[in-house]
């Protein structure tokens, strides 16, 4: 597990991009030790590569856009959330289109292609980024924290004004198993006063009952009804997942998030980096119990914590 993986093979796959509306087709390949995650547009400049990072995250309405020249590739989130699961270090993500394909709503399509594709290891170790100090930021009544951990952990809570889902927790220790197990067929989910209000703006022209969970006022209208009972809160690790892999490495680390988004979750990522004191890096998955972590809590995180338990 200390060394970094990369894709055996290369596959193809082909849906529209839920913003566009547009036939995608992409293709994902191997990649050398140290490359990390890049994406090309083939519509585009073949031979420009986008590193995936959070210095290159152009935009986090409604999804993750990452971007490079003025050349962006949006709705990054599902595909690296499968990587980051999968434990995939390196790979090359390209696409003949603004976005990534949407497939089903969830990263299970992903999941699959990568297992299929098969993974091998390679000579160099994974550098971890251990979180050492709390960092926390919010908006609203919406948070997002990590605090120290000696593993990949996530709790995450969220709260809808609607009987089809209300208030739902999860926490999960981020495993390959726990995420193939747990996490990754949730789907993303919308309401369809929005979608509508959307489209009709030229906007989400992809989403269908097929990749997307639709609330109306009252019910799921999906005829298959949800995966899972709490198919949304999971849905919501799922993104977190894809956008804290943005770190560009592994995170030993809890992160602890209320009613989060895109948004949010790219602003704690700052913060982290920002705050030199609160991280450090590692090439060893034995790290003890990290600096006497939960002691170092803050009154702010305290209460964040507390709250996402409760």
């Amino acid at each position: 597990m200390n060394f970094q993986k990369t894709l055996k093979n290369e596959l193809t796959c082909q849906s529209v991009g839920l913003h566009t509306g547009r036939k995608i087709t992409m293709t994902i390949r191997p990649a050398a030790s140290d490359e990390g995650i890049l994406l090309v547009r083939r519509d585009k400049d073949r031979g420009h590569r986008i590193k995936v990072s959070l210095e290159n995250v152009t935009d986090t309405t409604l999804a993750t856009t990452i971007g490079t020249n003025g050349t962006a590739v949006s709705t990054v989130e599902h595909i690296l959330s499968a990587f980051s699961g999968m434990g995939v270090d390196n790979a090359i993500i390209e696409v003949d289109g603004p976005e990534i394909p949407i497939m089903d709503g969830s990263a299970l399509p992903f999941v699959e292609m990568v297992k299929k594709a098969g993974t091998c290891m390679q000579e160099k170790l994974r550098e971890y980024l251990v979180v050492t100090k709390p960092v926390h930021v919010s908006e609203g009544e919406s948070y997002a924290m990590f605090v120290p951990s000696a593993s990949f952990e996530i709790t995450y809570r969220i709260k809808f004004d609607h009987p089809s889902i209300g208030v739902q927790s999860y926490h999960l220790i981020v495993s390959d198993e726990s995420y193939e197990q747990e996490i990754c067929n949730s789907r993303t989910f919308g309401f369809l006063k929005d979608v509508e209000y959307l489209q009709a703006r030229g906007l989400a022209l992809g989403g269908s009952l097929k990749n997307a969970v639709i609330l109306d006022e009252t019910r799921i209208i999906n005829k298959e009804g949800l995966r899972a009972p709490d198919e949304f809160v999971k849905h919501k690790i799922l993104d977190a997942i894809g956008d804290l892999s943005l770190t560009g490495m592994p995170v030993m680390g809890h992160f602890v998030a209320y009613k989060s988004g895109h948004k949010l979750n790219s602003m704690l990522l700052k913060a982290l980096f920002e705050q030199k004191e609160s991280w450090t890096t590692a090439t060893a998955v034995n790290i003890q119990e990290p600096y006497e972590a939960l002691n170092a809590l803050d009154a702010p995180s305290y209460k964040m914590l507390n709250a996402v338990h409760a």
